[in-house]
């Protein structure tokens, strides 16, 4: 089994199609990337236990009001099996999701990148799947801890490693095209979400009976389901023998673009470098300018336009609150806004880091945050005289680059510090994502709380929020126009990189293992029925997770 997964086993032979190893990125990231879309469990667990007239339990932290009760209630929920959970109690497990995401990448992306994207796969397969089938058993005995065990810290490690397992391999198989590269691979983590959410509700639908929602059954089938598809995935990767280059490509001279290093930074020395802690900082801001507001998406239009989203512009939100009729309508708007700008979330990873192949890293952020800080800008003045279609408009954009970031970044690394450890070192920048996924949400949701609180209007509370969310895109802009290429004492010599090579049991090109593999890729290596079969398999289920999402915002062009 060692000699099967390891990296000697995985290393292609002359005349493999390198288009073979986006779909089996893919078939990771799709399914690792429904933790975006657990939300949709939270309303059916929050009323799992029923008395014996079908109305649900109290809740465990029934009547907390501060944190601190809710934090109390939490506690009690983590073992009690004679009452329901809240949204607080539940909402802890999509945070160890990132949390742990970034700590595993963090943490193992090292090993990783010794032992190939294949074994990480597969350690992925095991712990994503795994946490599901904990979960499962969880929903059914009714213990909160076990979730949170299950999908939050098993599960996020294995979010960790799936996320970073096809990062360095893509790079290697395309340095003609980085950022597109990347960018269909982690295009797919957002659209996990899009995928499984509605997959979720149906089969929720069809195991619900009058004493369980469907859940456990769901989760279990998801596993079962999740697993094939990871196991082809982690399966199909293959990475390139050492030195390999496309036929015809020339490798950029350091002379033509200084932003694009020819030698490699060992992992132990890129966090000595301020170019980390500058990207730490880029990726850090632009996340958190992003996921506060996308995370409060629907309630944000629902507050801010009232009654105009329903053709009723003189009633605003406090009365529509009052209307289950009024507010089942505003929902399904702010539903309808939730879809659409999660298309542009979606796209935008593969566009904007498609486009950074051209435009290059630097400026491509560059763009980011002088364009999002002007739609930040604008959206807090159109929101007083309702501009519904410029709103909508402004976060579309917005949040194509929140996703552009994550796509880009991977490659703006691969310029500053090599090819060798930029695995692992995307694992270690990803702990920004996990602070932002902290400090985002936390900015915007006490700024909105303390303005509420104050009795604004509620069409007047977002305006500032926007305004500060400007200024953490100034912050990252002014921390990418500081970054440089990477000082010369950082570069591994080549008698280090040669150790570096054995240690991650990389094959040169002139190796007889690979010419041993080159009539093994005959047919499954370079044979384009295959090509199209597996592209397929991905394809489909991105179509339809698209044509349900448009479903969702065909309402927002009514």
């Amino acid at each position: 089994m060692s000699g099967f997964l390891s990296k000697e086993n995985i290393t292609a032979g002359e005349g493999f199609n390198r288009w073979l190893v986006p779909p089996a990125a893919l078939a990771v990231h799709l399914s690792i990337g429904m933790a975006y879309g657990f939300s949709v469990f939270w309303k059916p667990l929050g009323n799992a236990l029923a008395d014996s007239e079908g109305k649900p339990l109290a809740a465990c932290a029934a009547g907390a009001t501060t944190f601190g009760e809710k934090l109390s209630g939490t506690a009690t929920a983590l073992f009690a099996t004679d009452c329901n959970w809240t949204q607080f109690d539940l909402g802890w497990m999509y945070t160890l999701f990132f949390v742990c995401l970034g700590c595993a990448a963090a943490l193992w992306g090292g090993w990783l990148e010794r032992e190939g994207p294949r074994k990480a796969g597969l350690v992925a397969t095991v712990c994503w799947c795994g946490g599901l089938l904990i979960s499962a058993y969880g929903v059914y005995t009714h213990q909160l801890w076990m979730m949170w065990l299950g999908s939050g810290v098993i599960g996020g490690i294995g979010l960790g490693l799936g996320y970073i397992s096809p990062v360095s391999t893509l790079i290697r198989w395309f340095p003609d095209h980085r950022g597109m590269a990347t960018g269909m691979a982690i295009m797919g983590f957002g659209g996990g979400a899009m995928i499984g959410s509605p997959l979720a509700t149906k089969l929720m639908a069809y195991f619900a009976t009058p004493a369980s929602a469907g859940v456990w059954q769901t989760f279990v089938v998801m596993a079962l389901l999740y697993a094939v598809f990871m196991l082809c995935g982690a399966l199909g990767y293959r990475v390139p023998p050492m030195n390999w280059k496309p036929v015809g490509w020339t490798p950029p001279l350091e002379k033509r673009n200084a932003m694009i290093a020819t030698r490699h930074v060992h992992l132990s020395h890129a966090h000595k470098t301020p170019q980390f802690w500058l990207l730490w900082l880029v990726l850090c801001m632009n996340v958190s300018a992003g996921i506060g507001v996308i995370g409060a998406a629907a309630p944000m239009l629902q507050e801010t336009f009232g009654g105009a989203l329903i053709g009723q512009p003189s009633v605003g939100f406090d009365a529509i609150k009052q209307d289950a009729e009024l507010t089942a309508a505003a929902a399904a708007v702010g539903a309808g806004f939730v879809g659409i700008i999660s298309l542009f979330n979606i796209f935008g990873r593969f566009a904007w880091a498609t486009s950074s192949d051209r435009l290059g890293r630097q400026r491509t952020y560059y763009v980011f945050f002088v364009l999002g800080a002007l739609m930040y800008c604008m959206v807090a003045y159109v929101a007083g005289f309702k501009s519904l279609a410029l709103f909508v408009g402004a976060f579309c954009v917005i949040a194509s680059m929140y996703g552009g970031g994550f796509a880009t970044i991977p490659a703006y690394l691969a310029d500053l510090f090599g090819t060798q450890y930029v695995g692992a070192i995307h694992g270690r920048l990803l702990t920004a994502w996990a602070t932002a996924g902290v400090l985002g949400p936390v900015v915007v949701n006490y700024l909105h709380d303390t303005r509420l609180e104050a009795g604004l209007p509620f069409d007047q509370i977002y305006s500032p929020i926007f305004l500060v969310l400007a200024g953490m895109l100034v912050i990252g802009f002014v921390a990418n126009m500081f970054v440089r290429p990477v000082a010369e004492q950082y570069f591994m010599t080549d008698e280090e990189l040669a150790r570096e090579h054995r240690l991650a049991h990389d094959v040169p090109i002139s190796d007889d293992v690979v010419h041993e593999r080159t009539h093994k890729a005959g047919f499954l290596g370079n044979n384009p029925l295959l090509t199209m079969l597996v592209w397929t398999m991905v394809l489909v289920p991105i179509a339809y997770g698209v044509w349900s999402t448009l479903q969702k915002a065909w309402i927002l062009f009514h």
